[in-house]
């Protein structure tokens, strides 16, 4: 089924965001509260929430005081407090403060060494008890620039794709020097980048101001209708750094860092399969390079008893913070500046079971 969507011409920050927070207003509520939950249950103090969300807040605004703007209409529009919203999009760097580990997590392919349009792909792992919070935007950050993405309820962005034929995948990383703080949540980077980048270099720019206090990697993807161009974007707070494709055009990402320098700091434990799943990618590479869509999917086939849970599922008995699965599929068509997706994992996708937007 297709995930709920909702639209915007608004262009102006303040208008756009009450229309977002009130159409997802009950998936919002309950997006907060889901991740009070997960906060919990990870020990994350309850009288730090309110804190961490205005320290949110408060970075989002100095860095892209628009988009706190935004952030605020649609607390107003979803009719929960300001900070509320703010701990959601800053979920990353609060769950960085207690070291909570990723057991499963997202892995990305690109290919853009042919003639054509770039070839993506990407799993997007979660909480089993968030699936309800998946929705998808289509909104115009400025006149005549549009953008279309994927998040969770209330968050700014996540992965999606511009009209000047720029993409953004998105997987989380650990670093020994997160969760210090809370600084720019990377969803806000995420989102800056969508909405005024158009080339790798202008996204590797914006990124790379932005003072983060949690890892992740933003894998960047660009089209000018002749030619593609890719790179991983590493964000910590030790710095950034820029991983290209290999000779062949080809760019892999799980949820380690592949910048020398920056694999130093590596949190080992975050997330346990993240060596395992990329090394299946890379032994499979050439199912990314190959034209054929079923390929591409074909490549994130692989699962736990496989030795790698590109493609997740939950295990029975645990509690539910440990309850993984893969909740979406996701594939950016830069030639046509949109997005493909399965709402489930690879292994559950058929030919009728894909939407586009």
């Amino acid at each position: 089924m297709p995930l709920p969507l909702s639209r915007s011409d608004e262009t102006d920050p303040a208008r756009r965001g009450l229309a977002l927070g009130t159409a997802y207003a009950v998936r919002i509520r309950d997006n907060i509260a889901a991740y009070r939950r997960l906060f919990d249950a990870v020990r994350v103090r309850p009288e730090d929430l309110r804190p961490y969300g205005e320290q949110a807040l408060s970075e989002i605004e100095g860095w892209a005081p628009h988009l706190a703007t935004e952030l605020v209409s649609a607390a107003a529009g979803a009719g929960v407090r300001d900070w509320e919203l703010a701990m959601v999009n800053a979920r990353t760097e609060i769950l960085a403060t207690v070291g909570a580990t990723a057991e499963g997590e997202c892995s990305t392919a690109v290919y853009v060494g042919g003639p054509g349009a770039p070839h993506t792909i990407q799993t997007w792992d979660w909480h089993d008890a968030m699936a309800g919070s998946r929705v998808l935007t289509a909104y115009r950050p400025s006149p005549g620039h549009g953008v279309r993405a994927f998040t969770e309820a209330g968050v700014l962005a996540k992965i999606g794709v511009n009209d000047a034929g720029l993409g953004v995948h998105f997987n989380i990383l650990s670093h020994q020097d997160d969760g210090e703080s809370i600084g720019v949540p990377v969803h806000t980077v995420a989102r800056r980048v969508l909405d005024e980048a158009r080339t790798v270099a202008e996204a590797a720019d914006i990124a790379d101001s932005a003072r983060v206090s949690a890892s992740t990697v933003l894998t960047v993807v660009t089209y000018d209708g002749r030619r593609g161009e890719a790179a991983s974007i590493e964000l910590s707070p030790r710095g950034s750094a820029l991983v290209r494709p290999d000779p062949d055009g080809v760019l892999l990402h799980t949820n380690h860092f592949l910048d020398p320098e920056l694999a130093l700091g590596e949190e080992a434990a975050a997330a346990a399969s993240t060596h395992p799943r990329y090394k299946r990618l890379s032994d499979r590479r050439e199912l990314i390079v190959s034209d054929d869509p079923a390929h591409w999917l074909e490549l994130m086939r692989v699962h736990e008893e496989d030795g790698a849970p590109l493609c997740c599922h939950p295990k029975p008995g645990l509690e539910f913070q440990h309850q993984w699965r893969t909740l979406l599929t996701i594939g950016i068509d830069l030639d046509r500046r949109g997005l493909r997706y399965h709402a489930g994992g690879p292994c559950t996708a058929t030919d009728d079971s894909w939407n586009d937007l």
